[in-house]
């Protein structure tokens, strides 16, 4: 058991010195940091070297100390995009890690909000910062902090143990005005009434259990709704029927709040004397922390537990939700009660050792040691898990115990219905590799790790890691063991307060000719230079501006102006001495005369040409060359973080590697005519349509083309490429015109919302929107649709390309570089599921054979159909199709063996050769015959 002794105080680089529960800045080196700013965190406990316990013998800590356990807090920038103009703002967090000594950086001050009296003059002070929430890193949902003074709302028994132990109180928004009201009683039993099982009349304000009022509520009324207690509701009644109801003017409450009275305008106060007191006040903590979550799914009674755990909760797991209840089938003869929860036939027995005699503790002892010869295995807790439970069963089922054996790895669980290992099968050499590789680099963050190993399920990981730290820990023990018994002192490293030259190299002695100037603030005199985050003009900062990066993440950067100035000539040097007050003619070109354009600014440096946001030069890639900018998600692009500044888009790539045609004109879209006179850089890099793909052909498509256009597929989804299936589109797409350009050529893809069509390529430019919509799948066609998810929604996912003109709908729309939990945008998720071609063991000239296949027998088939439509009845005599009315007759020309064949004649040509006819036989000459007809006589009306 640890002592309690004086508080240790350590000296820093800088020559601060600071103790458990201050607050300092943490920062690994500029290499491995990347330029980020400090992280700021909270001393909980210093720590000896890594294999040294904690405590001596007599509970006092060994020294010297080495590391040091901090607990962090969150830049809001860190956790979300909002932009957030206090830089001295924090959000706390439960959150802890143990980091070497070396990287802390200085010592700074964090308190609460409502603990400051002068907010403005806090923060016009160095190294102060405050907040007012916290942020859960593993359900990534902020939380409001209190002071658990302000808790009045709980017993005085409960209230007495959260304030003994607590400073702050952790809580949802909605909440906090119910745990700082006033005790709230029932006002039918008297008892206190938690906020979740409480309801409040709207009338006379009083407060009831649930289940004291009669009928009692199974739910507290929905949100907009109220409710009113019995004597209320007969009371209004009466005055209803009285006609003596006059219903008062709502007026809406004013927000509690905890923070302190906002001071009176002017400058602020400067009390030094309050502001150290306000800086060196002393804050409770409980097991090294401060707050403890008391939220909307806490059991008041459960902090008086010690062992309570303090993190905050997303929801309970109690409840008709996620636990069924089961009800005889009508007409069975099953009316038994319900078994009871947690009764021997509701759970799954793991061993019953402690019903067995001694003697049959003996014999499944010497039973047990003949299971297997390998020692390592007979001291595997899975191992000896496992063959407990089969002693324990073949024990309760009275068979002997010489018939258990463990040959089978596989075991049968009694809520499962299929098998499962008790043991993992053995990692091999290769995996372990992989897995100490990516603990090196991710640490205790396991998903990253079974990503690297990918072999392994999550479990198995979670599982190897456990053995693997126990395996370390051994290790280590056995050589500090080893060490004593030999006589020698294991001596700790001493911990390192000069700094490593990699930090020191983040001091630049002199800036060099090319970065002659702060890249934010534009001065060129500073003390000290410092090296500047990646996406300033210049790669250095002045040191209050590095200062002010490291420490605040905050940089004041000022417009960069592009100064194009000629070459003077001699005679021009000479006027830089003329005086203001001289003639206009010669006076000196200044730099406000020259016109200029400011780029963007450091925040908004790279912005997708694809949804026109801004991202950091890791998010958004920019061509080397073209300067096109884009997700990577949205344009198919693996990049390697170290090669971010070398990246070329596929066109500039293949301008160099000349692997595919120069041609870069869209397959699907309609030709363009170009003029040869003119050179030009096509397609433009200012426009998404930038992107494009090659194809199996060699030749090149838009990818904002093959995307939206469902026929087409890639040989590789994860990288857009190769395009394949142009030639298997309907034809449609090639006929119809494009209701933009009035062009065909080109395939035409509809509008969700109306009939119209158009090139995908004339969409974008006119402006129209794209997305992707998540509709809903019914169960019976689950197994025959490929189904998603993303975000929080589930179905098959479809490509929209909508009209600008029309209104947004109701239909959920993800747009092309939204992104999902795991990172990965719109188009990556429904090109992996729905345009990945079958390469699996077919070659890709095989495939496009197979299409060519499909083409032609389609081809056979619409000959045929044409063959047949042609043997249909068409005039003999005009070849017209249409008529009301075909007659049919026989001719000779058709004939058949031995009989005349049969022919068909429109109305229009029948009633011609009638009224010749009359004409005719009124003139006095016979017809014999008519176009090869014998006569009237052969012709039969149908």
């Amino acid at each position: 058991m640890p002592v309690p002794t004086s508080p240790t105080y350590i000296t820093l680089r800088n020559g601060d010195q600071v103790k458990v529960n201050d607050h300092v800045y943490c920062s690994p080196t500029w290499s491995i940091r990347d330029g980020t700013p400090y992280s700021i965190a909270r001393i909980m406990e210093f720590l000896p070297a890594q294999g040294t316990p904690t405590f001596d013998s007599v509970g006092k800590r060994n020294e010297p100390f080495t590391r040091v356990r901090l607990a962090w807090y969150y830049r809001p920038g860190d956790v979300s995009d909002r932009p957030v103009a206090d830089s001295r703002l924090l959000l706390a967090a439960i959150y802890s890690e143990v980091c070497d000594l070396n990287q802390l950086r200085a010592k700074c001050h964090v308190i609460h909000r409502d603990k400051i009296s002068d907010l403005a003059g806090w923060k016009k002070r160095p190294d102060r910062f405050y907040f007012t929430r916290l942020f859960d890193p593993w359900i990534r949902k902020e939380f409001e902090v209190i002071q658990a003074t302000s808790v009045r709302n709980i017993p005085d028994h409960i209230r007495e143990v959260l304030t003994g132990r607590y400073e702050y109180v952790v809580a949802e928004k909605e909440i906090v005005p119910d745990l700082t009201d006033e005790l709230r009683l029932c006002a039918t039993c008297e008892k206190w009434c938690p906020p979740p099982e409480t309801v409040q009349c709207d009338r006379c304000k009083n407060f009831f259990h649930m289940a004291c009022v009669t009928p009692p509520l199974l739910a507290k009324p929905s949100r907009g709704y109220g409710w009113t207690c019995a004597p209320c509701s007969r009371q209004h009644e009466e005055e209803v029927d009285s006609h003596e109801v006059r219903h008062p003017t709502p007026v809406a409450p004013k927000p509690k709040s905890n923070a302190p009275a906002p001071r009176g305008r002017g400058r602020p106060r400067k009390d030094r004397v309050l502001a150290e007191k306000e800086e060196n006040v002393e804050i409770k903590h409980f097991k090294m922390w401060p707050f403890r979550y008391f939220g909307q799914y806490t059991v008041a009674e459960d902090t008086l537990d010690p062992e309570d755990f303090i993190f905050p909760r997303a929801a309970t797991r109690v409840g008709p939700k996620y636990q069924v209840n089961c009800f005889p089938v009508a007409g069975s003869e099953n009316n038994l009660p319900p078994e009871e929860r947690g009764t021997e036939s509701t759970i799954e027995v793991l061993n019953s050792v402690h019903e067995m005699s001694p003697e049959e503790v003996a014999a499944m002892e010497t039973y047990k040691s003949t299971l297997t010869r390998n020692e390592k295995l007979k001291h595997n807790i899975d191992w000896l898990t496992e063959a407990i439970r089969r002693f324990s069963a073949a024990w309760q089922n009275r068979r002997d115990m010489a018939t258990v054996n463990m040959q089978s790895p596989n075991r049968l669980e009694k809520w499962k219905t299929e098998q499962t290992r008790y043991i993992d099968r053995e990692w091999s050499e290769a995996e372990k590799a992989a897995f100490e590789d990516a603990i090196l680099n991710h640490g205790a963050e396991l998903r990253p790790v079974r990503d690297e190993v990918g072999s392994r399920t999550m479990p198995e990981v979670v599982r190897y890691y456990g053995h693997w730290k126990n395996m370390k820990l051994g290790e280590e023990n056995r050589r500090i063991k080893a060490a004593r018994a030999s006589g020698l002192s294991m001596l700790a490293r001493p911990p390192s307060r000069a700094g490593s030259a990699e930090e020191d190299s983040s001091i630049i002695a002199e800036p060099t000719k090319g970065n002659a100037s702060c890249g934010a603030c534009r001065t060129r005199e500073s003390d000290n230079w410092w090296k500047a985050p990646k996406g300033l003009v210049t790669n250095v900062l002045c040191d209050n501006c590095g200062i002010s990066w490291r420490k605040y993440a905050d940089l004041n950067v000022r417009p960069f102006r592009e100064e194009t100035i000629s070459k003077h000539t001699k005679g021009a040097d000479k006027r830089e001495g003329t005086p203001l007050t001289g003639p206009a003619a010669k006076r000196a070109r200044t730099l406000s005369t020259i016109q200029a354009t400011p780029p963007p600014s450091v925040s908004q440096q790279n912005r997708c040409l694809a949804c026109y946001k801004n991202g950091l030069p890791g998010k958004v890639l920019r061509c080397r060359n073209c300067s096109f900018r884009a997700h990577p998600g949205v344009i198919g692009a693996v990049v390697d973080a170290t090669s971010l500044d070398q990246w070329l888009c596929d066109l500039c790539s293949n301008e160099k590697l000349q692997e595919f045609s120069v041609n870069y004109d869209c397959l699907l879209c309609p030709r363009t005519r170009k003029d040869p006179k003119k050179k030009q850089f096509h397609p433009p890099a200012d426009s998404f349509l930038r992107s494009c793909k090659p194809t199996e052909g060699q030749a090149w498509v838009h990818t904002l083309c093959s995307v939206f256009i469902p026929e087409i597929s890639y040989s590789d989804a994860t990288r857009l490429r190769l395009v394949e299936g142009i030639s298997t589109m309907p034809p449609y797409r090639w006929m119809n015109k494009c209701t933009l350009c009035d062009q065909s050529g080109g395939a035409v893809v509809r509008c969700s919302d109306c009939p119209a069509e158009y090139h995908v390529s004339c969409a974008w430019k006119a402006g129209h929107k794209f997305g992707f919509e998540m509709q809903p799948v019914k169960a019976s066609r689950r197994d025959t649709t490929t189904v998603v998810d993303f975000k929080d929604f589930n179905g098959c996912m479809v490509p929209t390309v909508t009209c600008k003109g029309h209104p947004a709908h109701r239909r959920e729309r993800f747009e092309m570089c939204e992104m999902n939990e795991l990172g990965e945008t719109a188009v990556q998720v429904y090109c992996k599921n729905y345009k990945q071609a079958p390469t699996a063991n077919i070659h890709g000239l095989l495939r496009k054979a197979r299409r060519l296949d499909q083409i032609i027998q389609t081809e056979d088939s619409i000959d045929s159909e044409s063959t047949l439509a042609s043997s249909e009845m068409h005039c003999w005599s005009c070849g017209t199709e249409y008529s009301p009315c075909f007659y049919s007759f026989t001719v000779k020309e058709f004939m058949v063996g031995d009989e005349f064949g049969e022919a068909w004649e429109c109305h229009n040509c029948h009633m011609k050769q009638i009224e010749n006819h009359q004409e005719s036989v009124n003139g006095g000459n016979g017809l014999n015959g008519i176009n090869g007809m014998d006569g009237m006589d052969g012709i039969e009306p149908s």
